[in-house]
């Protein structure tokens, strides 16, 4: 194990992770409603996901790269639905109850949900590519080892990411009542159908 390419990974894997998106949004809900532990393992479904592009990436899987970019359009379409859907629903669940995909398959769900819904971002490989060639990692360091090393690096920094921002949130869901609740609700499902809107238009704006 390279730990210089092992800690280069955690600081990718935590930049890429940190800015606030859709998963984001959906983290931050699931632990006010839920609890960390819920919110933590929608965190983590993303940073699976993260460390399956990031080994696309380290491993130098071009034609595989190229096939998931090539395809986006009809990905992004999927995943875009998805928020529409998860954002309706997360919008009309109501204030003092969790939220229906959680009950139905508790931790299980909630990081299966966000990993498809990072793997509906093909454009996320592209930027573990372009990271790791700016670095001249990833073909450059073709030995499997220094690959995994990249790999394991972007997980646990996702990861860490995660982490930080379920157990930060955490400290405020007892001082959050039901009515509050209901506009945290109100406020992440808006959001969430913003993005799969943005997504939906976008895929069908490269269809035409």
């Amino acid at each position: 194990m390279n730990a210089a390419l092992l800690l280069r990974g955690i600081v990718i894997g935590f930049s890429i992770a940190a800015p606030v998106g859709p998963i984001g949004v959906l983290c931050i809900r699931r632990t006010l409603a839920d609890g960390r532990v819920i919110g933590l393992a929608t965190g983590l479904g993303a940073a699976t996901a993260d460390a399956v592009y990031g080994c696309l990436a380290a491993f130098g899987l071009t034609a595989l790269t190229s096939a998931l970019v090539g395809g986006q359009m009809w990905i992004r379409l999927i995943g875009g639905a998805f928020l529409l859907f998860l954002g309706v629903r997360t919008f009309l669940t109501p204030s003092g109850e969790k939220s229906a995909e959680v009950k139905a398959t508790g931790l299980l769900g909630a990081f299966g949900s966000t990993f498809l819904l990072t793997l509906t971002n093909p454009m996320t490989i592209l930027s573990f590519a372009a990271v790791f060639a700016a670095l001249g990692l990833g073909t450059a360091h073709p030995e499997p080892l220094a690959a995994a090393s990249l790999v394991l690096g972007v997980f646990l920094g996702s990861g860490l990411w995660w982490l930080t921002l379920s157990a930060g949130v955490g400290l405020f869901r007892d001082r959050i009542d039901a009515r509050g609740l209901r506009w945290v609700n109100r406020f992440s499902g808006a959001v969430i159908f913003a993005f799969g809107a943005l997504a939906v238009a976008g895929a069908i704006g490269n269809i035409r």
